[in-house]
């Protein structure tokens, strides 16, 4: 059994979508955990980790989600465990999870210190487990190197193995390497990988839009799949609209009031994957008909149009256990850009 622990410095670096791309392309019965739950879901009257959900659903696996965290919130674990009592649950946990599997990812929370007060950060479930960690780092070329020389000294510092480094998110990746790979070296920290941006992997899915709003679906259930590239305001004359360049863009959402129906049909006319309806205005019966023929989806929500926009603006992204391209597109990612033999050794 090999235990591998994923943190980053920051929210957002990747480390779900990089477990994601290597579960894939190692295609071993894998285990799966995250101690601190920190995208947190209300599913049949109980709660769990959005990201420990996706893994259950992605790979599987028979753990019900809310088993693989061992809380959500501080005050919580403060109250119910000591660090002998953490350190226990922990252990216990990944004795469980990890049975009848060939590897076992531990998933960090959202930067390396998180759960520190509580005894259940990165680096104290690295001295639990005595597991290696793998760092995720993103961002600009600034921030990954302070990520990666501060990961470095606190690892040394708590006695931690810092196995590695994978970049991800990078617009060039030969010049990444030609002007830092000797850099990293020269730390003592292996480059195990260094991941290019792909714009695919930002696009939302209007299934996830919907839930995200908690809107209505009155129409396009079928078209919940469909990606969102861009969006596009509705605050103008259909006419003026079907003049602006924007709204010729393919996988555009269309965010406007249920009482334009001008502006409804002329977005269900072009290639538009979706429309929220905003104040919620139903729009007439002809109109409903028309998205659902052409299984465009119509998102009825409570709010108004600027309040709906930032709304949406404000959703993070994130991987989708029908997102079906997107995962093939991750374990590509990590075929080609990460070397597999040395991380594995």
């Amino acid at each position: 059994m090999k235990r591998l622990i994923v943190a980053s410095m920051r929210k957002g670096a990747g480390k779900t979508s990089f477990i994601v791309g290597l579960g894939r392309a190692l295609s071993k019965p894998l285990g799966y955990m995250k101690p601190f739950g920190d995208r947190l879901l209300y599913r049949k009257k109980r709660l769990w980790d959005y990201d420990s959900a996706l893994m259950t659903n992605i790979f599987g696996l028979t753990d019900n989600p809310d088993d693989l965290s061992i809380g959500f919130d501080h005050a919580k674990l403060r109250y119910m465990y000591d660090q002998t009592g953490i350190r226990e649950r922990v252990l216990q946990s990944v004795t469980r999870v990890e049975s009848g599997k060939e590897m076992l990812f531990v998933e960090g929370g959202r930067d390396l210190n998180y759960g520190i007060s509580v005894h259940i950060d990165v680096l104290s479930l690295a001295q639990y487990l005595q597991a290696p960690l793998v760092l995720i780092a993103a961002g600009d070329e600034g921030t990954i190197l302070d990520d990666i020389v501060s990961a470095y000294k606190q690892t040394r510092r708590e006695g931690v193995e810092l196995w590695g480094v994978i970049v991800n998110k990078v617009p060039h990746v030969q010049d990444f390497r030609s002007a830092h790979e000797a850099e990293i070296a020269a730390l003592g920290v292996n480059l195990l990988g260094v991941i290019p941006y792909c714009a695919e992997l930002t696009t939302l899915e209007m299934g996830h839009l919907a839930e995200d709003l908690f809107a209505k679906v009155i129409a396009g259930e079928g078209g919940l799949r469909r990606v969102v590239k861009q969006v596009f305001i509705g605050a103008m004359s259909a006419q003026a609209a079907m003049r602006h360049p924007a709204f010729a863009q393919e996988n555009k959402l269309i965010i406007t009031s249920g009482d334009r129906s001008d502006m409804i049909v002329a977005a269900l006319e072009s290639n538009t994957s979706g429309i929220v309806l905003t104040n919620n205005i139903v729009p007439p019966a002809n109109v409903i008909s028309l998205a659902a023929e052409r299984n465009i989806p119509l998102l009825l929500v409570p709010y108004d149009t600027y309040e709906t926009a930032k709304r949406i603006e404000a959703i993070e992204p994130l991987l989708t256990k029908d997102a079906i391209d997107k995962i093939a597109l991750l374990e590509h990612l990590v075929r080609n850009y990460v070397d597999l033999a040395r991380l594995m050794r």
